[in-house]
């Protein structure tokens, strides 16, 4: 008798009618399963060939989503087996079935890719080996997407979507849906596909579905829904401060051009200045009146904005203890706090100040070594505020501390403007390490030796 190597198999399976499993038949998902949901047939096969013949014995191996006596019982499913049913075998050469396509036991597990638009997204899934199975464009909808995975029958190891504001909302509907989206660092995404000569969001979406097979990726920091919220409000504020600058400075240029000069001026005092040089220039009148207006209705937007702000800052511990550093005030340990919402997630302080590009870059190969500018990569917001504590620091503070002596020995080597950006860097390690500690600004030598 020849036994031959284990097969990929399709059973139909035979005179069944007089067997109480009959109606469920736990071979094929499509004939009422009952939820079995079975995922691969091995056959292992003995056979005595003889002419015209094909005699022997067949071991029929089911793997399933469900053990079969949890469906039909176990005195039925143990009489199943024992049943000696006719088969009628097909059995096909296919591709094999090894670690590399399965898993733990179950199906082949795929990769998926979003390109995500604002109004159609474009998804391309590939297998284990990196043939492309599907490519669809889908709508840049929460229950569109989760529908397509959901439909397509396949097991998904990783869904990956380029970081971005829609992306981030796509991402939460998929994730509540169960399915394992995970959201890519766009750098990483653009130097991947850079070498790309046609660019479309087809092509995107299938060099972003082998990132995710490779696992060539970093995955970016999902916030807390409040978090982002709160993101929301502070680059809302950020808005309304640029939109101000812009139509003061716009009034000042306006009036430049008729020798007419603003000087330095409060804020309180710039629209009784601007009444005072255009008084008895009737266009320039009919000119400033409006533009005055709109700064009105900016001033008591923004300041709303800022006291919602401040509201939440008062009601925030962390907040709080980050404000004991000098020139940090509530709205930079807001940012900071909101930009790194989990500090558990960086295992080093000293992480913080590289995660917001506030470290050199830096270029080795063969025997050349430079080490450049800051990097500035990731949020320019936070770096932003990091350097106005810095700034007053170094310039207006005048309480002696310990952070700021270091810093004053850096601009004495380097410069003021070198010291600023290492003070920056260095207040982010020191408020990341306050938040972790949960202690508060330490002023002098004293305490900081004692610690």
């Amino acid at each position: 008798m020849r036994r031959f190597p284990r097969l990929s198999a399709l059973a139909l399976v035979t005179g069944m009618a007089a067997s109480p499993a009959a109606a469920i038949d736990p071979f094929f998902p499509t004939f009422g399963n009952n939820g079995i949901n079975v995922i691969h047939y091995d056959l292992d096969l003995e056979v005595a060939p003889g002419p015209g013949t094909l005699d022997g014995s067949a071991k029929l191996i089911i793997i399933a989503e469900k053990r079969l006596d949890a469906v039909i019982g176990p005195g039925t499913a143990s009489a199943f087996s024992e049943r000696r049913l006719s088969l009628t075998v097909m059995v096909e050469r296919g591709p094999k079935v090894g670690p590399k396509h399965q898993h733990g036991g179950t199906a082949m597990e795929h990769y998926a890719a979003i390109d995500v638009s604002l109004e159609w997204s474009s998804v391309c899934v590939v297998d284990a080996a990196g043939q492309i199975v599907r490519e669809a464009k889908v709508r840049s909808e929460r229950e569109a997407l989760v529908a397509f995975f959901a439909q397509s029958g396949r097991r998904f190891a990783r869904i990956g979507l380029e970081a971005g504001p829609l992306s981030q909302w796509l991402h939460a509907g998929l994730a509540e849906a169960g399915l394992p989206a995970i959201l890519i660092e766009t750098r990483h995404v653009k130097a991947a596909l850079k070498a790309m000569t046609v660019k479309t969001d087809r092509n995107d979406a299938r060099g972003m579905a082998q990132l995710m097979r490779m696992g060539w990726f970093r995955a970016v920091h999902v916030k807390a829904p409040m978090v982002q919220e709160i993101r929301a409000l502070l680059t809302a504020r950020k808005l309304l401060v640029a939109k101000l600058r812009d139509v003061e400075s716009s009034l000042r240029g306006i009036l430049r051009g008729f020798g007419l000069k603003v000087g330095a001026v409060s804020k309180g005092k710039f629209e009784a200045r601007i009444h005072e040089l255009v008084a008895g220039q009737a266009t320039l009148e009919r000119i400033a009146e409006p533009l005055l207006r709109a700064r009105a209705a900016l001033r008591a937007e923004y300041a709303s904005l800022h006291a919602e702000l401040l509201k939440v800052v008062r009601a925030d511990e962390v907040c709080r203890r980050l404000m004991t550093i000098p020139g940090v005030g509530a709205v930079v340990a807001m940012t900071f706090k909101a930009a790194v919402d989990q500090p558990e997630r960086f295992a080093r302080s000293k992480a913080v100040g590289a995660h917001f590009g506030l470290t050199p870059k830096k270029y080795q190969s063969g025997e050349i070594d430079r080490t450049g500018r800051i990097s500035k990569v990731g949020d320019a917001m936070v770096r932003t505020a990091l350097f106005e504590p810095a700034n007053v620091m170094l310039t207006r503070a005048v309480r002696f501390s310990v952070l700021k002596a270091w810093a004053l020995r850096v601009a004495s080597r380097q410069g003021m403007k070198k010291a600023k950006v290492a003070l920056a860097r260095k207040l982010a390690v020191v408020m990341h390490r306050m938040w972790v500690d949960g202690t508060s600004f330490r002023w002098g030598e004293a305490s900081v030796s004692a610690a």
